[in-house]
């Protein structure tokens, strides 16, 4: 059986993310899919990472619990915008402090390289943008998306990731919103 954890990485509950989460989930349910969901914004943590790595910072319970449900499940969801070519800040505070040494990678004896912890999993990542996603893609070429598929999905093991750009949604009309809720519920029927 699928178990799949939905992280929306948006801080206003009101915006179109949090629309295409319910969409997600309630395609995923359909196929009687596991659902665990984790709103970063509603969690009581301090996103900065302050010493670093080199001490460690007692994680909150909040975190301890999201660390927990990304160890539960064998597919992730990141639902964000694209924000100035990056996550929102409380979700980059959000990797910064769970994705440590020791649960999402191991850092090797005198060794430039690490090793992967969080192996054996999927990933499918949706963000929306105010822009085309061809114009993100050949303007600016995906840094977002290449920062959270290659630089951190798979550096701690996550193999196989898809991404769904869904843009522009500034100045969108219904319709075009109503697609795309559509489009991610199927995203949950195929739990990809």
């Amino acid at each position: 059986m699928r178990k799949i954890l939905i992280i929306n990485g948006h801080p206003d509950k009101e915006s179109f993310n949090f629309a295409l989460s319910k969409s997600y989930k309630l395609g995923a349910e359909k196929v009687g899919a596991e659902i665990k969901e984790i709103n970063i914004r509603e969690l009581n943590f301090n996103p900065n990472l302050q010493f670093g790595y080199r001490k460690r910072t007692e994680l909150e319970p909040d975190l301890l619990d999201a660390q927990d449900k990304i160890k539960w499940a064998n597919h992730l969801v990141w639902i964000y915008p694209v924000w100035w070519s990056s996550v929102p800040a409380i979700m980059k505070g959000f990797l910064d402090r769970i994705l440590l040494p020791g649960f999402a990678f191991n850092k090797r004896k005198d060794s430039l390289w690490s090793d992967k912890c969080l192996t054996g999993k999927t990933a499918r990542l949706i963000c929306t943008l105010d822009q085309p996603a061809w114009y993100y893609k050949w303007m600016y070429r995906n840094p977002s998306h290449n920062a959270m598929k290659k630089g951190t999905m798979n550096y701690i093991g996550v193999k196989k990731v898809r991404i769904t750009t869904i843009g522009p949604i500034r100045l969108s009309k219904e319709e075009f919103r109503i697609k795309w809720l559509k489009k991610v519920e199927r995203l949950g029927e195929m739990n990809k």
